[in-house]
């Protein structure tokens, strides 16, 4: 073979070896990555990497996204490569088990009467075509679930909303969920319709009631919800706790003054406003407060009387509309939340900083609340009387407490004898379930995961429906899904936390921008008040007492004396000399920001070019320099 045709047969043999090796290789390697991005972007969780080892049967997972409209809007095309990224993870990881494709539903195609048939959001846009951006994802049962759209807002939360979904299409069974409660609105004593919630929660899961007299729970719950439970014997007290050592999942609304307890069937019983955590709370280190809590920083507007036989909206503080910012944003259980959960005369948690258990405080108050006597807080107080007796307090308060991790029996001797029914009929019923009853076991057989809140009447619908619109204008009911729909779930769910966003700020220029308004503001504010007070000043002397308040040649000050004309003309020099160093500080104060954004725009141009033809230069002067 001649030189001249063995240089293309080498090249094209060595073309052939390359790419039979890189498809060789390359499903070999794919599960193999390295993430140098800061916040570990592209790194699953372990708890994700567990649900997709042990998927039972193949999901498919469908991407929707209308990449025309899309592209009008860099925050959701970005979000968009962020979403693609993370489900090429997931398959890299499930395999075989996962199937992952993505569909662009253009008007009036086959893909969009996919996307609407699913439950895919169309979200209209300034354009003609509405957006589409969600996922489908579906089972070999063929059972559908949607994340029916992808808000950018949510980035935080998009790991666990997808890792949920494939879990959820894993196991297709609802969730059995144990209900526990006194409140007429969710359910107790055969209460027909209900809160809000109680539909809610029908729709998502198998609600299982559980009577107020109880000797057992029901078999095979994932989880029970008490909220304004009754006062607990000591055998349902130990019923309890072995279900939390053995399930460890458990929601428990508990209240110092619950508003929307039931009224007593007579004027001789008295109205059971408290509920507490009983024999739990000195265990897991978490108590209810006596007394109610007032907040003036958190204060929901209400519709209350403000005097004289009238109504108005006005800030409650024994109302309380705490918003995202006084949540958890590490907790999964808080961190979806975009609105604010509101309370009712709501109780205050402590915790007991010696004990062992692990604690989050999820949801917290102001930093100066107030203790209200709770009698006083069941009442129609007004504000102005809640006001009165407001006394602040140094430090917020916990709302809402998240425990978990391995927990000790509150029944340190064992089981307790219990006491059976006087009717003979309730009497045997009793004795079979006691008799089924499991042994005594003494510490968690699984890491328990429990959610506090120190309000039963957050579940009301008026706090946070608006029963015109029939829509949610706060978050109380998303919170008690999500934690009921996270702990009925895979239990890996249970450990993911809210992930770093991909959206980087520009730290240099918010650290020039918090300079400059530390810096100019303040001048700002100062010269402001000069101004107003100069005019102020200017207008008295303009202004000439009379009878009639006529104003008397103000244009010239003729009326005036000449002290008094020289004092115009000088204030009328300062009000235009500050109101020309009030507009050289809106200037200033982008001007360094602007300076910033010149030089980044210049070496992002012109960089590249100059550290070539500089390397050019250099390597031009030392070929020069060689001898020949």
């Amino acid at each position: 073979m001649t030189p001249r045709a063995f240089l293309p047969a080498a090249t094209a043999l060595i073309l052939a070896i390359f790419v039979a090796a890189t498809l060789i290789i390359y499903p070999l390697t794919r599960p193999a990555r390295v993430d140098f991005t800061q916040n570990a972007l592209f790194t699953l969780s372990p708890e994700t990497r567990s649900v997709l080892d042990t998927l039972e049967e193949p999901i498919e997972l469908t991407f929707v996204y209308t990449r025309q409209v899309g592209q009008d809007y860099p925050q959701v095309r970005a979000y968009a490569a962020r979403v693609r990224e993370l489900l090429d993870s997931y398959s890299a990881v499930a395999g075989a088990n996962l199937k992952v494709t993505e569909i662009d539903p253009k008007p009036f195609s086959e893909a969009e009467d996919q996307a609407l048939a699913a439950g895919i959001d169309a979200v209209d846009t300034e354009g003609d075509d509405p957006l589409y951006f969600g996922i489908i994802g579906q089972n070999t049962v063929d059972e559908q679930r949607v994340l029916a759209f992808l808000a950018p807002e949510r980035e935080e939360t998009l790991e666990y909303d997808l890792t949920r979904l494939i879990a959820r299409l894993d196991r297709p069974d609802p969730p059995k969920i144990g209900l526990l409660t006194t409140l007429p609105g969710m359910g107790a004593d055969g209460a027909e319709g209900g809160y809000t919630l109680l539909q809610e929660m029908k729709r998502s899961f198998d609600v299982e009631p559980v009577a107020v007299d109880f000797y057992a729970l029901p078999e095979d719950l994932d989880a029970l919800i008490m909220i304004h439970p009754p006062e607990l014997t000591e055998w349902q007290s130990w019923v309890i706790d072995q279900f939390i050592l053995r399930t460890g999942r458990v929601v428990m609304l508990v209240d110092a003054a619950a508003k929307t307890s039931p009224e007593p069937p007579s004027r001789r019983v008295e109205r059971r406003i408290r509920s507490d955590l009983g024999r739990f709370g000195p265990v897991w280190g978490v108590t209810l407060a006596e007394q109610a809590i007032a907040d003036t920083e958190t204060a929901l507007p209400i519709q209350a009387p403000t005097g004289s036989g009238r109504t108005g909206i006005i800030r409650h503080p024994l109302y309380l509309s705490t918003p995202p910012s006084m949540m958890s944003q590490d907790s999964i259980l808080t961190a979806p939340l975009s609105r604010s959960v509101n309370f009712a005369s709501s109780g205050a948690l402590i915790l007991d900083e010696a004990s062992p258990i692990d604690k989050e405080v999820l949801i917290e108050t102001g930093t100066a609340p107030s203790w209200i006597d709770a009698e006083t807080a069941m009442t129609d107080i007004g504000v102005e009387d809640a006001l009165a007796l407001y006394e602040p307090t140094e430090g917020a308060r916990a709302l809402g407490v998240r425990v978990h991790g391995t927990l000790v029996s509150a029944f340190l001797d064992g089981r307790p004898e219990p006491v059976l029914p006087e009717d003979p009929v309730m009497a045997q019923f009793a004795a079979e379930a006691i008799e089924h009853a499991q042994p005594h076991i003494s510490s968690s057989e699984r890491e328990a995961e429990i959610l506090i809140l120190a309000d039963a009447d957050l579940v009301d619908d008026g706090l946070y429906i608006d029963m015109q619109r029939q829509s949610a204008f706060a978050d109380n009911g998303a919170l008690i899904m999500n934690a009921l729909d996270m702990m009925s779930g895979n239990a890996n769910l249970l450990s993911l936390r809210a992930r770093a966003s991909s959206r980087r700020t520009m730290t240099r220029v918010e650290a020039m921008r918090d300079e400059a308004q530390a810096r100019f503001f303040e001048e700002q504010a100062q010269l402001e008040t000069q101004l107003a007070e100069s005019e102020a000043r200017l207008q008295e002397l303009l202004q000439i007492d009379s009878r009639d308040s006529a104003l008397l040649d103000s244009a010239t000050g003729a009326s005036l004396s000449a002290e008094q004309q020289e004092e115009l003309a000088q204030l009328r020099s300062e009000v235009l000399a500050t109101r020309e160093r009030l507009r050289s500080i809106e200037r200033d104060f982008r001007r360094d920001i602007d300076g910033l954004e010149g030089w980044l725009k210049f070496i992002n141009i012109f960089a590249g070019a100059i550290l070539i033809g500089a390397v050019g230069c250099f390597v031009w002067w030392r070929r020069r320099k060689s001898p020949a």
